[in-house]
């Protein structure tokens, strides 16, 4: 076994600044994939309900 530091506050790039940026980008990416998909789905509920009741 090692003995490494398992204090995350000796990582470099981890601060309260990254770590909000990383959450932005997190949300960001999250609604690039998710709004386009939830408008696809949407359609696509229309366009079945249209297939399915004439």
């Amino acid at each position: 076994m090692t003995n490494s530091p398992t204090n995350s506050s000796t990582t470099p790039g981890t601060g309260p600044l990254e770590t909000s940026r990383r959450t932005g980008l997190i949300v960001f990416a999250w609604l690039w994939v998710g709004l386009p998909l939830a408008y696809g789905v949407y359609e696509l509920v229309l366009k079945a309900k249209q297939l399915f009741t004439g």
